[in-house]
């Protein structure tokens, strides 16, 4: 779903901007899908793998590009606005996850075996900490919203903030539910933040 920009777009519009201008000049949005493309595409490899990343990023500035008026930057930022989409499709391959993450248990059973997904953030995540079974294991057994929470962080990138206004949901709600899952994994990991691959002090 690659789109021109139109050349005579000032490169320094704000996505807000942006996201106005598309009312009238469509080919404005293609600015955002070049500014934000990557960043969707590694977050959607790391939760379900990059056999479906193509297909659902694209997915998502299809849907974005089609609800571009329901935009309200009263609510947050369009960068949150294309996590929640792009939350909110994953959610519909949660069995891909889940298979992903099975996938992953078995692959650490047979270390030195080829790593399938290596190109893969959460993987390559995953093998720094140097458990990448039993940290397979414990994300499969979180609840969808503690998984998203947790993976909007470490695989996104997103603030509190942004993942308050990705999945619309109190920003004291993300605190508590990063802290939750943070203490499950550690807890379930021995001590270990999965975040560094260290024993905490």
């Amino acid at each position: 779903m690659r789109m021109a920009a139109p050349p005579d777009m000032p490169a320094l519009l704000d996505d807000t901007e942006l996201i106005a201008r598309s009312w009238q000049h469509p080919d404005s949005f293609a600015v955002l899908y070049d500014r934000y493309f990557v960043d969707i595409y590694r977050y959607v490899a790391g939760r379900i793998g990059t056999q479906f990343a193509d297909d659902v990023a694209a997915e998502t500035f299809l849907v974005a590009f089609r609800k571009r008026e329901t935009f309200d930057p009263d609510r947050g930022t369009v960068r949150a606005w294309l996590f929640g989409i792009v939350t909110n499709l994953i959610g519909h391959h949660r069995r891909s996850e889940t298979r992903r993450l099975e996938l992953l248990q078995r692959a650490s059973a047979t270390q030195g075996t080829s790593d399938p997904g290596h190109e893969d953030r959460v993987a390559a995540w995953v093998s720094a900490a140097g458990l990448r079974g039993r940290l397979a294991a414990e994300l499969e057994r979180l609840s969808d919203g503690d998984r998203d929470v947790l993976l909007l962080v470490a695989l996104a990138g997103l603030s509190h903030e942004e993942i308050a206004q990705t999945l619309d949901i109190p920003f004291g709600t993300v605190g508590s539910r990063l802290n939750r899952v943070r203490r499950k994994l550690r807890a379930a990991l021995g001590g270990v933040n999965p975040t560094i691959g260290e024993a905490d002090a």
